[in-house]
């Protein structure tokens, strides 16, 4: 199933740089490839789609694998960073930073991880109250009150001040196009210290998934587990949100897509997730290309359209009431 959805991942790879909402068509871009193309198309291969598509991977496997991390940790497999406010939580948090006078490009990654911190300690916060944390339901409709709230803040902050408004808005939506090949070296670094830091967490995660008195019983501190979880999502959650802005869903999708392809143990989920997660987002972003060409589409409103659906999914199939 890896060897699979690899070589889907390298094949949505390949029509990301082909395929766009300008001029340059895929024969174009197969030409320019080759190294045969005019300079139009090797700025628009080189300089638009090919930063893009690395963008898209890294911002995938980050969410992807957060989604998984933040289900297990929670029990919860509605659990996600958008739905539980983590995501807002740290677009907030640069949201602020910036109308306080700070450059985006200079704090944007780390103050992105600490409001995505903040987000996460909320949630557990949340999952501990008494007849919300074993209510899926209730636990999301506390997630999207969250994260209503903040949204309604940084709307706020949006109005007072004009000068930056621009600036700002990027964090409240979210988008893969138009950002420099700088962003993607600057997310590097986060992404790979939050997978190093995964790796030691995925074998106690698996035995506290049959329970706290089993996992402690096979010398795993349960504690330590979910503040290393919850120290990993904040890491790829911010340097996913400082690379892309906040873009929904995904966390959601990329973990019920591996369930059903390997099955709910998470040693290999998570794998798969890692491959799945930039796989979705490509996919996303090609269709966001082309459905209303020559302009784009949000890449939060393709994630949404078929996140909505899993989102109803994973609710009946719990035998949850929809309200």
């Amino acid at each position: 199933m890896l060897s699979v959805a690899g070589v889907g991942l390298v094949l949505l790879c390949l029509i990301s740089l082909l395929i766009g909402a300008g001029d340059v068509g895929a024969w174009r871009s197969l030409e320019t490839l080759f190294g045969q193309g005019d300079e139009q198309s090797r700025f628009v291969i080189y300089g638009l789609r090919w930063p893009r598509t690395e963008l898209a991977v890294v911002v995938g496997i980050a969410l992807g694998a957060a989604g998984v991390l933040l289900q297990s940790v929670t029990r919860n497999t509605l659990a996600e960073p958008g739905l539980l406010g983590v995501s807002a939580g740290s677009s907030f948090a640069v949201v602020v930073a910036i109308s306080l006078g700070t450059s985006a490009s200079s704090l944007a990654f780390s103050v992105a991880v600490v409001g995505a911190l903040i987000g996460c300690l909320l949630v557990m916060a949340v999952c501990r109250l008494r007849g919300v944390g074993s209510d899926p339901v209730r636990l999301i409709l506390a997630g999207a009150a969250f994260s209503g709230f903040l949204s309604a803040l940084s709307g706020l902050l949006l109005l007072r001040d004009q000068r930056t408004a621009d600036e700002m808005r990027f964090w409240v939506i979210g988008s893969l196009a138009g950002r420099p090949v700088e962003t993607l070296y600057a997310a590097l670094p986060g992404l790979t210290c939050g997978l190093i830091l995964m790796l030691p967490l995925v074998r106690p995660l698996a035995a506290l998934a049959l329970g706290e008195a089993l996992a402690s019983s096979l010398g795993h501190h349960p504690q330590r587990v979910r503040l290393g979880v919850l120290i990993v999502v904040a890491m790829l959650v911010g340097t996913a949100n400082a690379a892309a802005g906040p873009i929904g869903f995904l966390g959601l999708i990329v973990p019920f897509m591996a369930r059903r392809m390997v099955g709910s143990d998470i040693r290999q989920t998570l794998w798969l997730s890692l491959l799945l997660g930039p796989s979705v987002l490509l996919g996303a972003d090609i269709v966001s290309r082309l459905l209303v060409r020559p302009y784009e589409l949000p890449i939060g409103v393709v994630t949404a359209f078929i996140g909505a659906p899993v989102l109803i999914a994973t609710v009946r199939a719990q035998r949850l009431p929809i309200l």
